[in-house]
């Protein structure tokens, strides 16, 4: 048994607990759980401080089941401040000089824009140019998007613009797509869940300072977190990404 959404299209699952009420949670979920027909129960992408990993393990060890707490992977994120002055000093000394001086080069060699999609008509529209820099940027990610992704990512997309969470940034340089970032808005935090750009622009840095914007427009719009999710991509960091872990934790009955 798992969650629902794998690790390649969720970058955390864990249980939907009221906060104080783990101590009642964990027990039924373990009574429950001993009444049905399984072998291995796996919990993936668990973050860090989820109560998952600080209740369930000692629980189910006690009812003679064994438990395996496993590294997946690291995800980032960045306390957003009340303006970007504020947010540039977070960054290192390096990190806030490069950032402004790929911003100066791309001021003063081309004629570029960025802009925002959220209505689903907007984002429908436009969601085939977002496949297609996400498939040119990388060969990984032309290789994930199988015609399975492609049918979930574009029920995904529709259904976030239909609950007004979806935001997809686009960044034009000369008249052309260069760079496309794909975000939802969730409460107070903003998520970068996938991106694309085109490699042919990769001296101007078009897809971290599309990130960069996505990130300004969050401060501006009065969003407390941003997160970047799974990975340990450079950019995140030079965007001032704090990482936390990601873990798999694995229930067997022995």
């Amino acid at each position: 048994m798992r969650f629902v959404g794998a690790p390649d299209t969720f970058d955390y699952n864990d249980f939907l607990v009221r906060p104080g009420f783990e101590d009642a949670f964990y027990p039924k979920l373990l009574d429950v759980l001993g009444d049905w027909d399984w072998t291995e129960l796996r919990l993936e992408s668990l973050i860090e401080h989820s109560p998952t990993l600080s209740h369930l393990p000692d629980l189910a060890r006690e009812r003679g089941y064994g438990v395996e707490v496993e590294y997946e992977d690291v995800t980032s994120g960045v306390a957003l401040p009340a303006n970007w002055d504020e947010y540039l000093d977070l960054l290192s000394k390096k990190d806030r000089h490069e950032l402004r001086r790929k911003l100066r080069r791309l001021d003063s060699q081309t004629e570029w824009r960025w802009y925002c999609l959220t209505s689903p008509d907007e984002v429908l529209g436009a969601f085939d140019e977002f496949l297609s820099l996400m498939r040119m940027s990388r060969a990984d990610k032309e290789e994930y998007m199988t015609p399975e992704r492609e049918r979930f990512f574009r029920a995904l997309v529709e259904r976030m613009a239909e609950l007004d969470q979806m935001r997809l940034f686009f960044m034009e340089i000369n008249g052309g797509p260069a760079a496309a970032s794909l975000c939802f808005d969730y409460g107070e935090s903003r998520l970068l869940y996938n991106s694309g750009y085109d490699p042919g622009l990769s001296y101007y840095s078009v897809g971290l300072l599309l990130h960069a914007m996505c990130v300004k427009d969050a401060i501006e719009r009065g969003l407390g977190y941003f997160d970047f999710l799974r990975g340990p991509e450079p950019y995140k960091a030079h965007l001032g990404g704090i990482q936390k872990s990601l873990y798999r934790m694995v229930v067997k009955r022995t």
